[in-house]
Parts: structure tokens; C-alpha cells; sequence
């Protein structure tokens, strides 16, 4: 199997290995052990935990302007990992980066903390090439349409497919990566930027307090907090904008437009425009729609870190356009 002409394009000015010696880029190959799903169901409830216990935190403890700072920053910076890095780059090749700029953002997308970067790419570029239909790996409609069909199924795009044992051929559907050394390094040392997206927080909340209490302020709000919201947001892409939003351009599956989620999501939740164009370097392309990730490509651009970007003009965007 081939993936479709468009959804993943290589930058050819990296090294690359003619011929891998593994499989896959992660550590332990292509089938999902207990332990990895004991570890994933740890790493998901722990921040969630913090996640529900927030809003009491805040009430009774208050929240002060450093912990919004560290998780803030903390936040964005990796949402923008995740989208102009592992999604807009990596996976769909909407534009080309300097080696430096290449693997900043592979490691950026790994502090959030969704994976290793090529089964990432992987299962993203699975999920597109059969976006709701049999195949796909995170589909709500993957059990029917009826409620009860839909809600079971919204469980399973949200975060169910995530303990699945079969995984994602990565030499299938990211073969560029695989055979590329320094992004299949920074995917098995995916180890490496968990626990630095983890200490990074407190360590700073520390040192700008100089007390333990600071320090573990941040992490409770800079690392679980933020991971857990990253995590829920990013999901919902999977889960909310493929069963409801608007349908303003022509795909071949049900993702929608999902406004009050673009903030969050950095620009991710124009999903329906994403669908119909996915090599697009923009994806919020309506007025009013807010794209952060776009924005921050367009810097990359202005600065000749990124080049060949692959902006939407108006008569790419009329084409797309729903009858």
C-alpha cells in the first residue's frame, strides 16, 4: 500500500538511510506490550486526575501569575509542536524546514507528550488515507450511527484506540522517517523528552519562587495540568470535529469545523478545510478564523527557516468549496 500523492512529501536535504536495520523507530516494534498500555494508562489518568482537581486547586489555594506563565508558555509551546511539527510538517509535508528548524520541532511535538513522533506520523497518515471508513484508527463511526453506536464510537476516536495492540506499520506509512537517523533518534528517546517536559516546570517554578512549594505549584499546573488539557484537545480533533461542526468545503469524510476549540487546539479544529486540503499550511482560511499555527509558519518563513510553504490562494480555496 502507497500513501495517496500529497500526504506525505519528504524533504530530501536531510541524510537518510538507504536501508534501516529496524522496523520502526520506536522502541519495542510494532505490537503494543501490557506494560507500554500500563504505562499509557498511568500517563493519561494521573494528569486527568489534576486536570478535574484544578478548579477546586484554583478556588481554595488561588492560582498565581507564575504558574499561568509556566503552564502557558509550557502549553503552547508544545500544542505547536504537535501542530506545525509533527501534523503540518512531518505528516503532511505543507512545507520544507532547515535541519535545525526539522529537529526543534520534532522535539517540541515530543514534549507534549502524544507519542513518539514517527508512529505519530503513522497513525495520522493511516487515519487519512482512510478517514472514516474501515481502516481508520480513530473514526467515531467506526460502530454504526445510531447513539449508542455514536457515543461508544466517540469514546474510541477520543482515546480508546490508544490501547489498541495492533499498531500502525511505521515503515508502511512513514518509511521517510524510519530512514531518517536523527528523527528516528529523537522518536526512541521519546523517554527523554517525557520526563524533560515533566521537570521542566517545576524546575523553573523553583528557581523563580526559590521554594519547594513553588516548584510544586508548577508541576501540579505546568506539567500535569497542561498535559492533561494538551492531551484532551488534541483528541477531540479525532473525537468532536469528525462527528459534528460545519461542513463549509468538500471532503471525503465527515470532519467538521469546530470554532470554540481553535484557540486550544492552535488552528487544528478548522478540521473540515483540513480534510479537503491536507497539505495546506493554513487551515483556518475563512475570515475570522483563528490559526496560530499558520501564524507561527509564516514567521518561520519570514526568518528562512521554512520555505516552499504551501499556502492556500483563493482559487485553491474556491475549489474546495461545498455546492
Amino acid at each position: 500500500m502507497t500513501i495517496q500523492a500529497g500526504e506525505a512529501r519528504a524533504d530530501t536535504a536531510h541524510s537518510i538511510d538507504p536501508a534501516p536495520t529496524q522496523l520502526s523507530a520506536t522502541r519495542g516494534g510494532e505490537k503494543q506490550g501490557l506494560a507500554e498500555r500500563v504505562a499509557l494508562g498511568l500517563f493519561i489518568a494521573v494528569p486527568f486526575a489534576a486536570l478535574l482537581a484544578a478548579v477546586p486547586v484554583a478556588w481554595g489555594w488561588g492560582l498565581g501569575w507564575t504558574d499561568v506563565a509556566i503552564a502557558g508558555a509550557m502549553y503552547f509551546l508544545t500544542c505547536h509542536g504537535i501542530t506545525v511539527g509533527y501534523h503540518r510538517y512531518f505528516t503532511h509535508g505543507a512545507f520544507k524546514a532547515n535541519r535545525t528548524l526539522r529537529v526543534a520541532l520534532a522535539i517540541a511535538g515530543s514534549l507534549a507528550i502524544e507519542g513518539p513522533l514517527v508512529r505519530w506520523v503513522a497513525d495520522h497518515r493511516k487515519h487519512h488515507r482512510y478517514s472514516d471508513k474501515d481502516g481508520d484508527p480513530h473514526s467515531p463511526w467506526r460502530y454504526g450511527e445510531t447513539v449508542p453506536a455514536l457515543l461508544k464510537g466517540l469514546w474510541w476516536a477520543h482515546m480508546g484506540w490508544l490501547f489498541d495492540e495492533e499498531q500502525t506499520p511505521q515503515l508502511k506509512y512513514a518509511p521517510d522517517l524510519v530512514r531518517d537517523p536523527a528523527i528516528r533518534a529523537v522518536s526512541r528517546l521519546f523517554w527523554l523528552w517525557t520526563t524533560l517536559s515533566m521537570l521542566v516546570p517545576p524546575l523553573v517554578g523553583g528557581l523563580v519562587t526559590l521554594s519547594w512549594q513553588g516548584a510544586l505549584s508548577a508541576f501540579f499546573w505546568g506539567s500535569l495540568v497542561r498535559v492533561a488539557l494538551l492531551h484532551h484537545v488534541t483528541w477531540s480533533i479525532n473525537s468532536i470535529c469528525h462527528a459534528v461542526g460545519a461542513h463549509p468545503f468538500r471532503s471525503r469524510d465527515r470532519s467538521g469545523n469546530v470554532w470554540w476549540l481553535a484557540v486550544l487546539s492552535c488552528g487544528e479544529s478548522w478540521h473540515n478545510l483540513h480534510h479537503a486540503d491536507p497539505t495546506s499550511a493554513r487551515h483556518g482560511v475563512l475570515r475570522g478564523q483563528v490559526d496560530s499555527s499558520a501564524r507561527l509558519i509564516r514567521w518561520f518563513e519570514l526568518a528562512g527557516w521554512a520555505r516552499d510553504v504551501r499556502w492556500p490562494d483563493a482559487q485553491r480555496i474556491a475549489a474546495r468549496r461545498a455546492a
